[in-house]
Formats: structure tokens, C-alpha cells, sequence
């Protein structure tokens, strides 16, 4: 299993990408992982943090695209770039998957392009996994197209279904219809038309759902347009950092409050650990011909860790195929 990850992607690199895939190779038997990027460069950082590479591949590249550069630039001005190149190996079939915490846009674009969408795929969507308070979810698309149509929210469902059973081994996954009602004459009319929709296919669609039944339901999948997903995306992670200092703040207010937290001590880590992006690894980008994960910009070891076993459980699995077989099957 061949995983190519972005050396120059997201705010701590080079050095929490080395130290992650390092992680990786040391610890997964028959992985192998290449550093796409500067190589003088990824060199002299691990040279400076006395770190042994020998085990990591790595494939030059000279440029870094940055977040504020436009998309498209991954096409045109920085096509020598590490996430360009990272993605023209991928799709010359040399790697099974890509990851890299750069910029988003120009990621989808690049995709897009480069690597190309499975056929009859309308867009590729970006899927996070998010926690709730029973069990981890799926949001698509969190950010890849702000504008949709009905048929493509259809299709983010339809493989948010596929990506749920495979990789997080759900059963039958329930997929359902962000709103402003659970009701099935509720919202505007990409609502109303993807709800007829979801009814004619072969996914468990158990209708729709509210934003604020998200972090305690019981749910598989949860699908939006780009521009709704995002914002809710967003507002996840900012309550999530409210929640944890208002969380510390109350077990640190006096002596008494910290007595009483050495005891509860067990639990606020459980509840750490459920929270924490980085043990979720990345976003994969549905729809891609071959497997891409996103990671987060803030990304770190750990994180970049868990995003290259979830790329390598992403290209095992066959989640690619089984989408594919699954459009054809809607076709007949």
C-alpha cells in the first residue's frame, strides 16, 4: 500500500507530517509513504529535529500553493507544487491515496482536474466525520460547492452511505436531510426536491433533520449543500472550543472545584479523546476517481497519522468501486 501525503500542506508543516508518516510506516506493516516536497528542504528539517527519515520516500517537488492564492493556480502558475504533483502521481496510478491539509480549494480543484470524478459523479464533496453524543457522523458536503443541485445532494448521500458501511462498518447507515423542519414540505425547493429524490433510492434516507438534533442524535449520514455544510462545520468546532474552556474554567474556579476534578479526572479525557479531530484523521473528498483525503489545516503528528490509516482503509476498502457500482445500479 503506497500513500503519497503533502509534505508542505497545513500550518505545522514539514515537521508534524514527517513525524506522523514516520508514525505510520513504524507501526502499519507493508505501508509505504512519500513525502511530496522540496526534498533540500524536508531533508534539513528532520537533519534539525534528529530525525531518521531512511524509512520515507520522498518525491521532489518545488513549489507550495498557498491558502490565499487563487484555486485555479494549482492548474496554471503552480503546477510544480507539492500538492499538483502529489496529485498527477496519484492519478498516474503510481500511489492508491493522497493526503494533504493545504489549501482546500485548491484541493477540490486539483481533484477535480487532475485526478478526475468517478463517471456520472456530478461533484466531489468534502466529508468530515463529526461526534455526537452516541456516535461519530458524516456531514457532506462540508465546503466543496457552495451551489447545488437536487441530483448532487442525492449523490452525496448515496456515498456518504457507501463511505459509512465500508470504513466505519455501519450497518443499513441512515442517511438524513439537513432543514429547517424535519416536516417533508419544510425548506426551499432544493429541499423539497432532493426529499422526492432521496425516496426512489437505495440508500436508508430517514428524512430530515434539524441542525440542533445533530450533536445528540442518533444518525449515520447527514447531507447539505457546500455552503449550509460549512457553516455548520464551523459552528461544530467553535462550540466544541466554548464547551472545553467553560469546561475548564469551571473545574479550575477554586481549590474546592479542583479537588472535585482530580476525580472526574477520567471521564473530561474520555470526553477529550471523543471530541479530538485528530483522532477522525481527515475529511475524504467523495467523488474522486481515486482516494483523496483532506486533513485539517491545523493538523498534527497525530492527526496526519490517522489521516494516512484512513486513506489506507479508503483505497482497501473499495469505496471508489462500490460508488460506481452503485450509480449504475440507480441508472437501471
Amino acid at each position: 500500500m503506497n500513500i503519497l501525503i503533502d509534505a508542505f500542506g497545513g500550518d505545522n508543516a514539514p515537521l508534524e507530517v514527517i513525524l506522523g508518516s514516520k508514525r505510520a510506516v513504524e507501526n502499519i506493516e507493508g505501508l509505504n509513504v512519500a513525502l511530496v516536497g522540496n526534498e533540500e528542504k524536508i531533508k534539513d528539517c528532520a537533519n534539525r529535529n534528529r530525525i531518521d527519515i531512511s524509512s520515507l520516500e520522498i518525491i521532489h517537488a518545488e513549489t507550495v500553493i498557498d491558502i490565499c492564492e487563487e484555486p485555479t493556480e494549482i492548474l496554471k502558475s503552480r503546477n510544480d507544487c507539492s500538492m499538483a504533483i502529489g496529485l498527477k502521481t496519484l492519478a498516474e496510478n503510481k500511489a492508491d491515496a493522497f493526503v494533504s491539509a493545504g489549501s482546500t480549494g485548491a484541493l477540490v480543484v486539483g481533484s477535480t482536474f487532475i485526478v478526475k470524478r468517478i463517471k456520472g459523479i456530478k461533484r466531489a464533496a468534502l466529508a468530515t466525520v463529526l461526534p455526537t453524543s452516541k456516535k461519530p457522523f458524516m456531514l457532506l458536503d462540508a465546503g466543496a460547492n457552495q451551489d447545488c443541485r437536487p441530483e448532487m445532494l442525492v449523490q452525496f448521500g448515496v456515498m456518504g452511505s457507501i463511505y459509512m458501511e465500508k470504513i466505519m462498518k455501519r450497518t443499513n447507515p441512515s442517511v438524513y436531510l439537513i432543514n429547517i423542519g424535519t416536516e417533508e414540505s419544510k425548506g426551499r425547493e432544493l429541499e423539497l426536491e432532493t426529499y422526492k429524490l432521496f425516496k426512489s433510492t437505495p440508500v436508508n434516507f430517514s428524512g430530515n433533520i434539524e441542525a440542533r438534533d445533530l450533536p445528540v442524535g442518533d444518525i449515520d449520514v447527514c447531507v447539505a449543500d457546500g455552503f449550509t455544510g460549512n457553516m455548520l462545520l464551523k459552528l461544530y468546532e467553535g462550540m466544541g472550543k466554548f464547551m472545553s474552556r467553560e469546561l475548564k474554567g469551571v473545574l479550575m474556579h477554586n481549590f474546592a472545584s479542583k479537588i472535585g476534578a482530580l476525580f472526574m479526572l477520567g471521564g473530561v479525557k474520555k470526553l477529550k479523546k471523543r471530541m479530538d479531530y485528530t483522532e477522525y484523521g481527515g475529511a475524504p473528498l467523495l467523488g474522486t476517481a481515486r482516494p483523496v483525503i483532506k486533513a485539517h489545516g491545523s493538523s498534527n503528528a497525530n492527526a496526519f497519522y490517522h489521516a494516512i490509516l484512513q486513506a489506507k482503509s479508503f483505497a482497501e476498502e473499495n469505496v471508489i468501486g462500490e460508488i460506481s457500482q452503485s450509480l449504475e445500479q440507480m441508472k437501471g
